[in-house]
């Protein structure tokens, strides 16, 4: 619901308002963004109806008044505005849009330099348009509805000194609590202007010493969690110069409370629908008040704006919960799947799959290659994916990137018969592409070296032995959309997974005056926008997923066009479970690629039991990464059962409700609360623990629950020596006795079975089978060692 009169704007959703008002001296102060003004009762009403009641105006002028804060006074030596309001000092206000020249001194919003030099900013408010439903930018990918509820605010402003307009775009999302905001600006005047920094979106607040979360990493170790209490001064978290959303600094960040924890308090999420450089930053002023913005990366960015042309930018989200991070994050996560991801694959179960890279890296064949996936086929996979190494002479990653035709040595019958006899195994067929690279030692670079990004007579900072393609010039996009429709359409191709294994360096295109270097960038993602948009568009039928050396580009921009990015390239259970839990906070599920891979890990070489691995892997969009060929029956058998189980719970997997737990524990619940999984982990083992419980959230406080766990098969070689406590004649450990005994010998672990209400299970928690403590073992033991799983099932009776 928008409520707006040209002197008060409210912005409200069914928990939440966002509340700001016109000064007489033009400018907006905001008010309010938190919780709702409103009863769910008053807010059932209210939306209703065409327009507010007399009595409810009066009322909401009332509240204005009552929170707005009072300024009686000037600051000393703050800036006043004008003559005519010498106590009115933007120092000292909350402000919906901030510029450097007339007293406000903090984080600006835009930044510019007109034709004569002055970068003093004075955009004021002119007018208001509320209209229905989500308009979609121009130029970038943005949010979108298909419910019929979302509403837009435009506030148009303008600097009249110089003809330049500037309108902020509100769109209200009340199905899940969030509103985005872009800022449109148009050049009327006469002579360019040059944009020095344009963000999406500022936030004021009337208190210091907020929280702010951010989410920070590296190649093979994304998504740690890092938080900075801000008292004063500024706190930043941004991609600066590595030219991808980045593994190094995601654009989704928090701002909450310093008491808020995983269930309790004020928390605000916010996020970028964008793919390159980004800036998101919290200060805090001497007049108490704390201000969040974010937004294209002001560094190393500059736009010429010529008479008559307009710059949009990247649509900027948030949302707001007074129920922790985990209230903060169900809310994303909704706006994420219904009004980010689209397309045929939005709401549909992902297949399970198995990718070549670990198996084979550049060493395959089409023979090697049909072995891998007859054995995923006997196993129930559904989805095989053939990866790099599959074009021109692609024997290592120094030779071929652009040259896409199939390399005949490998696959003589070319993408279409290996997809054909993939086919007939009952399988769906995937391809790994990276369209956006060009290789020095490549057919295309001989023939187009003026497309590949660098600076002419300079040396050239390669990345993976491989450079940038220039994808600001209007060729080079075709022919990377002409390549790749020819490679999806040589065979019957359901997966694509879209590689981008290098960072930028050398920023530069021959295609753009010297004045407009600074365009590089952004002119970049524009130009691969229009790409993917072609390609999606013309092939809606594949599932693409994203990729850049991991999760180096994982965010809401790719998101518009990819329902799903591969997490991480690093796959150690371990290491993927403090990723994938990073991810949560900002992104549901159904939107991170998570693969079983062999052990000892290709990352780390760490070990963890295939069970863990599965485990782990399952709370994502589920695949194997590693060779069957070389399995033993045993491990064939555990992942056929393991692909059986998650077929099973897959919806609930990849669709449900998520909310974390203590002790890097999840807990995924259906949308009805009929079903519900959770998972623990033991990071440290220690014996005799018998009073470990899971306190559960989400479940249906009044419904019944059985509650069972996933049993998990043992071997007698688990247990070592130990093993002569119950044999007949001494055995030694690890000997062929020992062997024969485990291969004769089948069992399993601990089968719990418990029934409780939904309130029981969250006020007490479930408790858990008591640990082996090295006195005893009965079958109701639960043998959880130091990096051990459990998933425990949960069913209303």
């Amino acid at each position: 619901m928008i409520y707006a009169d040209g002197k008060i704007f409210l912005l409200q959703t069914l928990n939440t308002s966002y509340l700001f008002r016109k000064t007489e001296t033009g400018h907006l102060e905001h008010i309010h963004y938190g919780g709702s003004i409103y009863s769910a009762e008053t807010y059932d009403r209210l939306r209703t109806e065409i327009d507010l009641e007399s009595a409810d105006k009066e009322l909401l002028e009332k509240m204005v008044a009552a929170m707005a804060p009072k300024h009686y006074n000037g600051g000393g030596n703050m800036t006043y505005y004008d003559d005519e309001h010498p106590n009115f000092c933007l120092e000292m206000m909350g402000l919906e849009f901030s510029s450097f020249g007339k007293g406000d001194i903090r984080e600006p919003m835009v930044e510019l330099t007109y034709p004569d030099g002055n970068n003093t900013v004075d955009f004021l408010f002119e007018d208001y348009e509320v209209r229905k439903g989500k308009r979609a930018l121009e130029t970038l990918p943005s949010s979108y509805d298909d419910t019929d509820s979302a509403e837009q605010l435009i506030i148009k402003l303008a600097d009249k000194g110089y003809g330049t307009r500037l309108d902020l775009i509100y769109t209200v999302f009340p199905d899940c609590d969030a509103i985005t905001r872009s800022v449109v600006l148009v050049n009327d005047g006469e002579g360019d202007v040059r944009i020095d920094r344009i963000l999406s979106s500022s936030v004021d607040f009337y208190e210091t010493g907020l929280k702010f979360t951010s989410f920070h990493g590296r190649w093979a170790y994304e998504m740690g969690k890092s938080e900075s209490v801000c008292k004063a001064g500024k706190i930043v978290s941004e991609e600066l110069a590595a030219g991808e959303s980045g593994s190094r600094s995601n654009p989704f960040v928090m701002v909450s409370n310093t008491e808020t924890d995983e269930n309790n308090g004020d928390c605000y999420g916010f996020n970028l629908i964008y793919s390159g450089n980004h800036y998101e930053a919290l200060s805090s002023n001497g007049c108490s008040i704390s201000r969040f913005v974010s937004g294209l990366q002001p560094a190393g960015f500059s736009w010429v704006l010529s008479k008559g042309d307009k710059f949009e930018t990247p649509e900027a989200v948030m949302t707001y919960s007074n129920r922790g991070f985990n209230g903060m994050s169900r809310k994303m996560h909704r706006f994420v799947k219904k009004h980010i991801v689209r397309g045929q694959w939005r709401d549909r179960e992902r297949p399970i799959l198995i990718n070549s890279w670990e198996a084979n890296y550049f060493n395959f064949n089409q023979g090697s290659l049909l072995n891998l996936a007859r054995e995923a086929s006997k196993c129930g996979i559904e989805l095989f994916v053939m990866d790099d190494g599959w074009f021109g002479e692609r024997n290592d990653d120094h030779r071929s990137l652009g040259d896409w035709y199939e390399n005949k040595k490998k696959l003589p019958g070319g993408i279409k018969e290996l997809a054909e006899k993939v086919n007939n195994l009952g399988m769906l067929f995937g391809i790994w592409v990276e369209p956006e690279m060009i290789s020095e030692n490549s057919e295309l670079y001989k023939e187009h070296p003026d497309w590949a990004v660098q600076v002419p007579g300079h040396p050239h900072s390669k990345g993976r032995s491989q450079m940038n393609l220039d994808l600001t010039r209007t060729e080079v996009q075709d022919f990377v959309i002409d390549s790749m429709k020819k490679v999806f359409s040589a065979g019957k191709i359901s997966y694509v997974k879209w590689d981008m294994n290098r960072i930028f360096s050398d920023r530069f295109s021959t295609a753009l005056s010297a004045d407009k270097q600074g365009e590089f960038q952004h002119r970049y993602y524009l130009g691969l926008y229009r790409i993917m948009k072609e390609l999606t568009e013309s092939f809606p039928e594949i599932l693409f997923e994203g990729c850049s050396a991991g999760g180096n580009r994982f965010d809401l921009g790719i998101l518009c066009y990819f329902p799903q990015i591969w997490g991480s390239d690093d796959t150690d259970a371990f290491c993927r479970l403090d990723i994938q839990r990073g991810y949560s906070y900002g992104y549901p599920a159904s939107t991170v690629g998570a693969h079983v891979s062999a052990c000892p890990n290709h990352q780390t070489l760490g070990n963890a039991t295939l069970e863990t691995r599965f485990e782990i892997a399952a709370a994502g969009c589920f695949g194997y990464e590693l060779n069957l060929c070389d399995m033993n029956e045993a491990d064939k058998k555990a992942i056929s059962d393991q692909v059986e189980f998650y077929k099973k719970w897959r919806g609930l997997f990849q669709y449900g409700e998520y909310y974390r737990l203590p002790d890097d524990g999840y807990m995924i619940v259906s949308g009805d609360k009929k079903k519900a999984i959770a998972f623990a982990v033991e990071r440290n083992m220690a014996p005799n623990c018998d009073y470990r419980c899971i306190k559960t959230l989400g479940l249906d406080d009044s419904a019944v629950y059985s509650v069972t766990n996933r049993v998990v098969p043992l071997s007698v070689m688990d247990f070592g020596s130990l093993v002569n406590t119950m044999a007949p004649v001494h055995v030694k450990q690890d000997g062929i006795i020992h062997h024969l005994i485990d291969k004769f010998t089948n069992f399993n672990g601990e089968e719990q079975k418990d029934t409780a209400t939904g309130a029981a299970l969250k006020s007490r928690g479930l408790s858990l089978n008591a640990s082996f403590g090295g006195t005893g073992y009965s079958q109701g033991t639960r043998i959880m060692r130091t990096g051990d799983t459990r998933l425990y099932l949960f069913e209303m009776i």
